[in-house]
């Protein structure tokens, strides 16, 4: 749009100066210089060459100093700038039909030079000026980029330290502790005569083992720090719900009816939200039990943790209250849904919806 407006100044500026007259051979030059302001930024040179013979005829014209323009903005070479500068000067100045010995020398050249140089001159430097603030802004944005990429540097570095000293406390402190409940746990097993301490021992040190090996999977992790791909504690699918059940250590039962094949992440989804309900009834609720019920409806896959109200005093543990939280966040992302309401027995129904 830029280039046609140009063109129709050009043209409208050739058409002021000679619209008296008869259309002659010098008209089709300045009306070819005009439309070759159409090229002008692919081969701003040639154009430059194109529009003189305009500047020629009329004197001061738009046409070559749109070209000049154009040349200046693109161009590292300076001696060729000034080079088509003074020849589009001399052009403008040039009285049309007369040879270089019959070239008119009065006083009033040297103004005539000057008026002439003046707006050749004024494009020129515009033009350059052009070119140096979008060279500017470049190499500003280049800068902007490589700082940017310095404090994300920065910012990863710190992150993996941080990364280091959290898998040194989990491996230091963590790991340390529940190696000890394994190990007291498995010494009760085998001490014990009674048949239910000795069952609720071998679930503790069971789980405890299971939580070191998840563990330590975990510190890999963090200490690989964003390095590469790090194998990750083996993922859980549906076929182990049966054994998170069984060792929830509270009475459970779980009832599986038909559904389809699911994908790896709403397998985990699946688990995750049972594993997460069990613990909460087992932390909040001592002595309630619980059903866990997994159907296919509706077009989509509804797991359902229903559990009862407790039957002892609730002990104070540390929690943190983002499980559910998280467990909502991960059904979100597979398309789901998760709710949790209290039931009129005084127990709690968590409820995952997920698409199949």
């Amino acid at each position: 749009m830029t280039d046609v407006l140009l063109v129709a100044v050009s043209a409208f500026d050739v058409w002021f100066v000679f619209w008296w007259g008869e259309t002659t051979w010098d008209l089709w030059f300045m009306g070819a210089g005009v439309i070759a302001l159409l090229l002008r930024r692919r081969w701003p040179l040639a154009v430059f060459l194109l529009t003189l013979p305009t500047a020629y005829f009329m004197g001061p014209a738009a046409a070559p100093l749109i070209a000049l323009f154009t040349l200046a903005s693109r161009t590292h070479r300076r001696r060729l700038l000034a080079a088509c500068t003074v020849v589009l000067a001399i052009c403008m100045i040039w009285p049309v039909g007369t040879r270089i010995a019959d070239f008119p020398v009065s006083s009033w050249l040297l103004a005539d030079a000057a008026y002439a140089l003046a707006p050749a001159a004024a494009a020129a430097f515009l033009g350059q000026f052009v070119q140096i603030r979008h060279e500017l802004s470049a190499r500003l944005a280049e800068i902007t980029e490589a700082r940017e990429h310095e404090q994300l540097m920065a910012t990863q570095k710190v992150l993996a330290e941080e990364r280091a000293q959290l898998a040194r406390e989990m491996h230091d402190v963590v790991s340390h502790q529940v190696s000890l409940i394994a190990v007291r746990a498995g010494a009760l097993q085998v001490s014990t005569t009674d048949a239910e301490a000795k069952e609720a021992a071998g679930t503790i040190r069971k789980l405890s083992v299971r939580t070191l090996d998840e563990l330590r999977h975990m510190v890999n992790v963090l200490r690989a720090g964003g390095s590469g791909p790090t194998e990750l504690a083996p993922q859980p699918t549906l076929a182990q719900l049966a054994d998170l059940v069984a060792g929830s250590g509270i009475e459970a039962t779980l009832r599986i009816g038909p559904h389809p094949e699911l994908g790896p992440p709403a397998e985990r989804a699946i688990y995750r939200t049972v594993q997460e309900s069990l613990t909460n009834v087992r932390k909040h609720a001592p002595g309630a039990s619980a059903e866990v019920a997994l159907v296919h409806e509706g077009g989509g896959v509804t797991v359902t943790i229903t559990s009862t109200a407790p039957t002892r005093p609730t002990v104070p543990l540390p929690s943190s209250r983002h499980g559910l939280l998280g467990l909502h966040q991960r059904a979100a992302l597979l398309g789901g849904t998760l709710t949790w309401t209290a039931t009129p027995e005084g127990g709690w129904r968590n409820t995952l919806t997920l698409p199949a």
